[in-house]
């Protein structure tokens, strides 16, 4: 197989290692009255996305989840993105951790 030397100086500039990436438009959480809003967020596996997480609550919130290995915070009104992936299909558990009874979810990976 035959590899022109722009296509391989691309491949390598954007890292690539076998997986895909996600569109631009990435996936989107949102947290309001403590609860994150969609409860079940489904993403493509052995594929790299960003996560969105707006948090429309006016006190502070933390994504955290053991699953994925995060965990930062999101700013009353404001938000963060979080980079995840590849990942192997399977379901991973994130929460809340300043409302753990209530702001909780899975990622399902398919």
């Amino acid at each position: 197989m035959r590899v022109s030397l722009p296509a391989a100086i691309l491949a390598a500039s954007l890292g690539f290692s076998g997986f895909a990436l996600a569109d631009d438009a990435g996936y989107t959480l949102t947290i309001k009255d403590h609860q994150f809003t969609p409860t079940t967020l489904e993403i493509p596996a052995d594929t790299k996305v960003k996560l969105t997480v707006k948090n429309l609550d006016p006190t502070a919130e933390e994504f955290e989840s053991y699953d994925l290995n995060r965990e930062k915070i999101v700013a009353g009104n404001g938000e963060i993105t979080v980079s995840i992936g590849p990942l192997k299909p399977g379901t991973y558990k994130f929460f809340g951790d300043f409302h753990q009874d209530t702001a909780n979810g899975t990622i399902v990976v398919k």
